[in-house]
């Protein structure tokens, strides 16, 4: 008898939670996904989680809905050689988990304050704009140390753009512009869809000293110039 009703209360219980749980908002459902499927061991949202991969305090100004749907239901298809785990999930379980991403724009900062804002960045611009390329997410895209190789559908040459030598292609206040006011990139073929991976315009959301520090740092990242190149 008591097994019986042990039984039957944890019946009732296991009820009672998949019913609450489908009547969570959608956010609140895929950060208990994005929890339970360990993603912060290698992503990090403000100041917790891992930093093996891309920071994702502020994805949602930077990714859309259906670019993350596809990135989690299948890396593979998008970037072949991402250490990114296929999850394999169902699609209401991976919408949850987009509608949570998605909404994941930079208010962790604003509560705990920019990382980019620490003392020990005063005085060290290009330190500082290395900080805010990194955590705001442009490493997710343009890769480490601004050396590019992130897949895109339906542009020239297939893949976001290197940094390194944006110094040669770009005035100060030129390359200011640019994150400024984002970039949607030239379709390789017109009659294909456009691209799904855009520049997001950062005016309004980073300070104009925010921007001056990642124009200085993305320069810094030209190698020396050697004799040879000299004209």
């Amino acid at each position: 008898m008591k097994r019986a009703l042990f039984l039957l209360t944890a019946a009732c219980l296991s009820l009672w939670s998949c019913h609450s749980r489908e009547n969570l908002p959608q956010k609140q459902l895929g950060r208990g996904y994005y929890l339970n499927f360990n993603c912060n061991r290698c992503h990090r949202i403000g100041n917790s989680g891992g930093i093996d991969g891309p920071d994702l305090t502020m994805v949602g100004l930077r990714h859309s809905r259906e670019w993350l749907d596809l990135w989690i239901k299948n890396p593979r298809a998008w970037k072949k050689d991402t250490v990114m785990l296929d999850l394999k999930v169902e699609d209401k379980t991976r919408q949850a988990i987009v509608e949570y991403l998605v909404s994941l724009k930079g208010e962790i900062f604003q509560q705990s304050g920019h990382p980019w804002d620490n003392a020990r960045l005063t005085g060290d611009p290009v330190g500082r704009g290395q900080v805010i390329f990194e955590r705001a997410g442009c490493a997710a895209c343009h890769g480490k140390a601004g050396k590019g190789g992130f897949p895109n559908n339906n542009v020239i040459g297939g893949q976001i753009p290197s940094l390194t030598y944006a110094a040669d292609g770009f005035t100060t206040e030129e390359l200011k512009e640019r994150i400024r006011r984002g970039r949607k990139p030239e379709s390789a073929d017109g009659a294909k869809p456009p691209a799904l991976v855009e520049m997001p315009g950062w005016a309004g959301i980073l300070k104009e000293k925010d921007i001056d520090d990642v124009a200085q740092y993305i320069f810094s990242l030209r190698p020396p110039k050697k004799k040879d190149d000299e004209w």
